[in-house]
């Protein structure tokens, strides 16, 4: 069932999606060579709790960490462990669900560690612009599969492959709600969107080929090819005409400055 939020919900999303962006940044603040990913989510726990949220990914279907940290060929879902130490040239997703107020925002980022190629930079630049081209096509009475398709064209025309087994999802009350939302698809075709539609919209997008498998832990999905994917994502409420955009990367950007991808 989709179910269309009030605005007094829409602006209890903006506070938990601030409070995320703002986890995201304090995260930023410390990746960096030599760092685990380990760090990252005390990091991101502490910080959560400090501030009155609740890391909803932690324990979800036994989940057993605040942040998914997917580390190069990683796509999504990557277990953070002391084990896993970053290096100079890593990328780095970030992708955390936070709760604050009875309401779930979910957002993620890819970050560079040190100097990272110039090929896996485009990329992630690459990924980044068809999330605000998926993000255009959020508005009332325009289809999901709009948005699907203007991620995947913008993708595919680059020279990247999408990937299938994970798409994005409707988020309010519960972490992830209906509809699911594809980040592939024809233009025209889908569910007709409605003002209060609140969408995580998260292309994952690989630089070889699309397909994925699970590693052994059973969360983290990696490349087949292990070449690397990058991930975006932002949480979005359909409205008349302009899509509102109820997460940010700002913070981020205050953190990374020229590094800003």
């Amino acid at each position: 069932m989709i179910y269309l939020k009030t605005e007094e919900e829409i602006e209890l999303l903006r506070h938990s999606n601030d409070l995320l962006g703002r986890t995201l940044a304090e995260v930023a603040k410390v990746i960096r060579p030599g760092v685990t990913t380990a760090d990252l989510d005390k990091v991101a726990y502490e910080f959560i709790c400090d501030n009155g949220g609740k890391p909803s990914c932690l324990g979800y279907e036994g989940f057993p960490a605040t942040l998914c940290t997917s580390v190069n060929e990683q796509v999504v879902h990557g277990i953070p462990s002391n084990k896993v130490v970053l290096k100079d040239g890593d990328i780095v997703s970030i992708d955390t669900v936070v709760e604050l107020g009875g309401m779930h925002a979910d957002s993620a980022y890819t970050f560079p560690v040190g100097e990272v190629a110039e090929e896996t930079l485009q990329l992630m630049r690459t990924t980044k612009q068809a999330l605000y081209l998926g993000i255009e096509q959020a508005i009332t009475g325009r289809r999901l599969g709009d948005i699907g398709f203007a991620i995947q064209n913008h993708c595919e025309k680059n020279g990247y492959s999408v990937v299938r087994e994970f798409v994005g999802h409707g988020i309010g009350r519960d972490m992830h709600e209906d509809p699911e939302v594809c980040n592939y698809g024809r233009r025209g075709n889908g569910l007709v969107l409605k003002s209060g539609m609140v969408l995580a919209i998260e292309p994952m997008i690989c630089l070889g080929r699309r397909q994925v498998i699970l590693e052994e832990d059973g969360w983290t999905a990696r490349t087949i090819d292990r070449k690397p994917a990058a991930h975006y994502e932002h949480s979005v409420c359909v409205r008349n005409g302009k899509a509102e955009i109820l997460s940010t990367f700002d913070y981020i950007q205050q953190v990374l400055g020229d590094r800003f991808i």
